[in-house]
């Protein structure tokens, strides 16, 4: 129940940090550097305020890769689950306040207690019962104990000694680079003792360029950093593969990665079921944006979120309908309409695939 020894905390007001910074970037800095977890405080004066902060919170959970927890202007049960929604893994009741002492049993049993934690003033003194914090509270965050947030390097536990790979003729191993959250390929490089060392110390990706003859950290002039996520070896111990959080891009062309340009290609059909999913929502999001005339989208679209929910629920009953049926063929087919329009719901609520990815991973 004791704070981290490192965290990042953002206090939010009128959608800006307290020092009118950009929330999710200072959120990303901390996430990259070091943090242990991120805690953003909500200084609303108000509930449209609120609505303007929630929506940065979101855009945190989405940019960071450590835990966020979030807290401020919580007045009732509803305000908890906004903050929940958003991604958060915890919402912080504020036990200097009354009324957030009152709440506690409600959204702990509403939300479960892991996804509750509570701020307190002081480590000696706790303004809330406590049977009350043991049976419904899984966090006490001390406000006075938590100190400014400090860049560091966190080394990573290495099952492999430089020593076990097989070098090629430069003494080096190459390196395909691959982003942890698409599986795309990004760039290849190589990599000597020194860069494998270094890379291990510091958790980014460092590697020897051959055409300068010098260590190589990448992003270091471009802030585009690759933050490793895993290291692999193949089965002849001579490749490694680096799956990585990729800042920016990683080709030096301003493209997302080095492999761009075709040399040759057959039609198929790409049938990576996540892929799928997010290119069936690009349309539909650029159908939002760019309406076209004729298309059924744009007609759900403009006759709003009515017509919309109509049609989910339609879907749905005709769904369970065709799964009374023996031949899954229907299934497929009543599925597919179900998730389409589930997608144009997705769209005009402004929620994406990778939201929801989150919150099936969080669970």
């Amino acid at each position: 129940m004791t704070n981290p020894w490192n965290i990042g905390c953002i206090r939010l007001k009128q959608g800006k940090t307290e020092e009118g910074k950009d929330g999710a970037v200072l959120a990303k800095y901390y996430s990259d550097n070091g943090a242990d977890e991120i805690l953003v405080f909500d200084l609303s004066d108000s509930d449209e305020e609120q609505e303007r902060n929630i929506g940065v919170l979101k855009e945190i959970v989405r940019v960071v890769e450590v835990p966020v927890k979030a807290g401020g202007h919580i007045n009732r049960l509803e305000d908890v689950k906004k903050i929940l929604y958003t991604g958060c893994s915890k919402a912080i009741l504020n036990y200097g306040k009354q009324s957030n002492i009152d709440l506690t049993e409600e959204v702990s049993r509403r939300f479960g207690k892991e996804k509750i934690a509570a701020a307190v003033d002081s480590s000696d003194v706790v303004s809330a019962p406590a049977a009350l914090v043991e049976e419904y509270v899984s966090q006490l965050i001390y406000l006075n104990e938590l100190k400014p947030f400090v860049e560091c390097v966190k080394p990573l536990d290495c099952n492999m000694e430089w020593a076990e790979f097989k070098l090629n003729s430069d003494g080096m191993v190459t390196v395909v680079v691959q982003d942890y959250k698409t599986d795309e390929v990004l760039m290849v490089a190589y990599m000597n003792e020194e860069a494998y060392h270094t890379t291990i110390q510091t958790g980014k990706m460092t590697y020897w360029s051959r055409s300068r003859q010098e260590l190589w950290v990448k992003g270091a002039t471009s802030g585009h950093y690759q933050y490793v996520k895993e290291l692999m070896v193949d089965c002849d111990y001579d490749t490694i593969l680096a799956r990585v959080s990729q800042t920016g891009a990683a080709c030096h062309t301003g493209n997302h990665s080095c492999f761009f340009q075709d040399i040759a290609r057959r039609e198929y059909r790409d049938s990576n079921p996540l892929k799928v999913f997010e290119q069936v929502y690009g349309v539909i999001a650029d159908r939002k944006i760019h309406p076209k005339e004729g298309s059924y989208t744009n007609y759900l679209f403009d006759k709003g979120m009515d017509k919309i929910l109509k049609k989910v629920g339609e879907e749905a009953t005709e769904l369970i309908i065709a799964a009374k049926n023996p031949d899954p063929e229907e299934i497929k087919y009543e599925m597919s309409d179900l998730l389409y329009h589930a997608m144009v719901l997705m769209v005009e609520r402004g929620v994406t695939w990778e939201d929801i990815t989150r919150e099936l991973a969080n669970r």
